[in-house]
């Protein structure tokens, strides 16, 4: 038995979804890496910390949007496509 269109819809929204807080889980656990090795708790070097905690930062709060407009431009050139 096949699924329906919306069922299919919905099975890559919630798919999206999931993407959106994996990158920000992901993000936040180098953030919390990145603090744990400038305050010397893991024994690396302090710049590594650093560099980790900031692109945790810039992976947390822009990969989520970066993701959704991706998505929407994709979403996009299938409705085109679909028309023609």
């Amino acid at each position: 038995m096949s699924k329906s269109q919306r069922e299919l819809r919905d099975q890559r929204d919630r798919n999206r979804f999931i993407m959106m807080n994996v990158a920000r889980i992901s993000g936040l656990a180098l953030v919390l890496l990145g603090i744990a090795i400038a305050r010397a708790v893991i024994e690396l070097p302090y710049a590594i910390g650093v560099v980790l905690a900031v692109i945790g930062l810039i992976e947390f709060f822009f990969a989520p949007t970066m993701l959704a407009r991706f998505w929407k431009a994709a979403d996009a050139r299938e409705k085109g496509n679909s028309r023609r």
